[in-house]
């Protein structure tokens, strides 16, 4: 992909996918869309237009008409009319569940490709379901996960036919992976200096989300995700809401956030349980027991700041780590995330978007394991 342009915030590129059909080309560039503009499938389909008319995606035998009837026709919108009487354009959870896989092939697939102790790889453990997945063995494996089939193959490959011999180096096994669950809330700040200083903060969140969501109903299908947003108060969404998610005008109400994880991680039976926070600004919202709001966006309030240790503290006492991944690296919030942390004995990530989501699946593998394992 090439010929970078950067709009509101978005990088768009050209593909140069080989292989691909004029509908599968335009498909992967309107899942990115589709993210980008919350849903919206009309302001999605304007921003395809301006690009082709920018960069030619299409042609006089395949036009954006066309586009949207195949659309149409293999499920992936539908016409729906509103509470109002309105009618629209409206994707379908076959859309939800493309942009899922799309985020997870984006995001897994740069961790698969960098070759340093990476996902699959890292850490193997001795589980009784496959998971198709093949690597090198490795001193310590149990031998019952060896593949002979595999072993056999890359021996005839690297010795040849006439003279066959096995040794360790041909030898492949295959991951699996526990039965043990491991239950994960996932906590994403929606405040509204997720989209301020011209900078999208929310889009990347949203596929992180999104893609961690997919990974753990495909690959870990015994394990749980909650994904809860904050703002000045905290709710649950559920996973085909992802797509729709956008910033409030809200503060940063990062007690309820934590208040709320921990009142659905109590509820789960497994002891396998850790918090994933992802922020860009300080805590600056409380509700007091009146209903009414406290809010402070001036610097660091003592009262609030507080509030949040205890939050910290309390997870600790119920064996319940949490991972923060600030967006944000202002020296005093740095401060702030240290101190919190320290309470809580968890991790912290000072990140920008870059990379974000590796991170957070490196960190949900090796907390998995650890936290399985010990």
């Amino acid at each position: 992909m090439k010929n970078y342009k950067k709009r509101k915030g978005f990088v768009f590129k050209t593909y140069e996918a080989k292989n691909q059909s004029p509908f599968e080309k335009l498909f992967e560039i309107f899942k990115e869309l589709i993210t980008y503009t919350s849903g919206d499938f009309d302001e999605a389909i304007d921003w395809l237009r301006s690009l082709d008319k920018e960069y030619n995606l299409t042609t006089a035998e395949y036009t954006i008409d066309d586009f949207i009837e195949d659309l149409k026709k293999k499920g992936y919108i539908k016409e729906e009319i509103d509470a109002d009487g309105v009618g629209g354009t409206k994707i379908t959870p076959k859309t939800e569940r493309a942009i899922r896989q799309q985020a997870l092939n984006h995001i897994f697939g740069k961790i698969k490709r960098s070759g340093s102790g990476n996902h699959k790889s890292k850490s193997p453990g001795i589980g009784d379901e496959h998971t198709g997945d093949f690597r090198a063995y490795q001193f310590g494996d149990n031998l019952d996960k060896v593949s002979m089939t595999e072993s056999i193959r890359n021996a005839q490959i690297n010795n040849g036919i006439g003279d066959f011999t096995l040794s360790e180096n041909d030898l492949v096994v295959e991951e699996t992976m526990h039965k043990s669950q491991m239950s994960t809330v996932l906590m994403i700040d929606i405040s509204h200096s997720m989209i301020l200083y011209g900078e999208d903060r929310i889009t990347p969140a949203k596929k992180v989300a999104m893609a961690l969501a997919e990974l753990i109903t495909t690959r870990y299908p015994k394990d749980t995700l909650d994904i809860l947003v904050f703002g000045n108060d905290a709710w649950t969404i559920k996973i085909k809401d992802l797509p729709y998610l956008q910033v409030g005008p809200y503060h940063t109400n990062t007690v309820a956030g934590l208040n709320l994880a921990m009142d659905l991680l109590r509820r789960k039976k497994n002891t396998n349980k850790q918090i994933f926070m992802i922020t860009d600004g300080k805590p600056s919202c409380l509700r007091l027991p009146d209903g009414q709001y406290y809010k402070n966006s001036n610097g660091l309030d003592k009262y609030i700041v507080n509030k949040c240790y205890a939050m910290a503290q309390q997870a600790r006492k119920l064996h319940i780590p949490i991972t923060t991944f600030m967006i944000a690296q202002d020296p005093y919030l740095m401060q702030f995330v240290r101190a919190f942390t320290q309470a809580n004995q968890g991790k912290a990530f000072y990140t920008g978007l870059k990379g974000l989501g590796e991170m957070i699946f490196e960190d949900y593998e090796t907390n998995r394991k650890k936290r399985i394992k010990g």
